[in-house]
């Protein structure tokens, strides 16, 4: 199996070109957020369980999200070509839990696309996101919010991934096409 992880900021495409990736390899999509709320409307344990730390407006725990993870894994089967994590991880200690899952079903993570986008662009593009999509927490204050987040919890990532030499840097400024070109050649290279 190929198993990607698509990392990158707010307003870097990461959805853009995940449909493009898994339209070209057909690799499964496994988005945290999809997960999360499947699993609540769901009504299973996970879910339940899930549910009861939202309300109380606390943040699920990663041992929590892994678990909805490995099951949303094991219910794709076997014959997958591979999948993209979307959302996930986060934080070094969300990516090594994900290593350890994986390893446990004799699977790693293969390469880490890493979309790079300047600040000034990213909000530039949130915004413009926020007018078409009508998403109210598409603006500028937010979307700021939101960058001193990715940095402070999300950027170091990066060097972890670096150091196992799994993670491609694609500048993610340009034609879709064009940036698409780069992220398929590092997914084919590993």
């Amino acid at each position: 199996m190929k198993n990607i992880v698509i990392f990158g900021a707010p307003g870097s495409g990461k959805g853009t070109q995940s449909d493009k990736i898994i339209a070209e390899f057909g690799v499964a999509h496994i988005s945290t957020g999809d997960v999360l709320r499947a699993e609540i409307k769901a009504g299973t344990e996970l879910g339940k369980t899930a549910s009861q730390y939202i309300n109380e407006g606390k943040l699920v725990p990663d041992s929590l999200i892994i678990d909805m993870l490995a099951a949303t894994l094991d219910s794709k089967g076997k014959d997958i070509p591979g999948v993209i994590f979307d959302g996930f991880p986060r934080t070094i200690a969300q990516a090594e839990a994900l290593d350890e899952m994986l390893k446990e079903r004799g699977e790693k993570v293969n390469v880490v696309v890493g979309l790079e986008v300047p600040d000034e662009e990213l909000i530039k593009r949130i915004i413009a996101r926020g007018a078409s999509s009508g998403r109210a927490d598409d603006n500028e204050e937010t979307a700021k919010k939101r960058l001193d987040t990715y940095y402070s919890q999300t950027l170091p990532l990066k060097d972890f991934y670096k150091e196992q030499g799994k993670y491609a840097q694609i500048q993610g400024v340009g034609t879709i096409d064009g940036i698409y070109a780069e992220i398929s050649k590092a997914i084919k290279g590993c």
